[in-house]
């Protein structure tokens, strides 16, 4: 159930950061609440269940971010529905969405800052190839990075992992001359250390519910 005082608490987030209600546990009738208070941008993590929820909201306003990771063989099925996606990583999946999207799909990358071997994302020592590989594509439209933070993790330590990314991204604007506008990090547990670093997009799920 959305939390009562909603809208409240999107006002406590500044205005240049975007919420992305991550929808994972919510139906689409719980979804137009949301709407009826104002968010309407919606992260999805599972192809599947977006297909469903697209089709029921489709008469909305809805922003709509692929949050989840994006398997190649189920690409087709979404990179024509979605607005944003937030896990690009691999330059396979870039070939397809250059090949399948009718526009430039804005997409972020996918960053494995701590190197987690159970966690997608391009090392961050790679970084710079991929983005050199990316850029080929006319269809892939780069406007930032995502990550993930450990779990569990202490404030200062969370501070330390999202700074890598914001950093990380003025590095490559540098290097390549190239605008990366935004960055996404920061879920419930971890989102105010993510805006403090720089995030403009938090993908936040329990939080939003009572």
């Amino acid at each position: 159930m959305v939390r009562k005082d909603i809208k409240d608490f999107v006002n406590t987030l500044p205005k240049n950061v975007t919420l992305v209600a991550a929808t994972k546990y919510l139906d689409s009738k719980q979804m137009l609440d949301f709407l009826k208070a104002g968010v309407n941008n919606f992260g999805e993590n599972r192809v599947s269940d977006f297909l469903i929820k697209y089709e029921d909201l489709k008469n909305e306003n809805v922003i709509w971010h692929f949050i989840g990771h994006l398997q190649r063989n189920k690409a087709k099925k979404v990179i024509n529905k979605i607005d944003y996606l937030h896990s690009l990583d691999s330059l396979e999946l870039a070939q397809i969405i250059d090949k399948e999207r009718q526009t430039p799909l804005k997409t972020f990358i996918e960053v494995s800052i701590n190197l987690e071997e159970n966690k997608n994302g391009v090392p961050y020592y790679e970084l710079e190839n991929f983005l050199k590989g990316v850029l080929k594509y006319k269809k892939v439209q780069v406007v930032g990075l995502m990550m993930m933070a450990f779990k569990n993790s202490e404030d200062e330590s969370l501070k330390e992992q999202f700074k890598k990314l914001r950093l990380l991204k003025e590095d490559m604007e540098k290097k390549l001359n190239i605008s990366l506008p935004y960055l996404s990090m920061g879920m419930s547990d971890d989102y105010l250390e993510a805006i403090e670093e720089g995030a403009t997009h938090v993908r936040l799920g329990r939080i939003l519910l009572d």
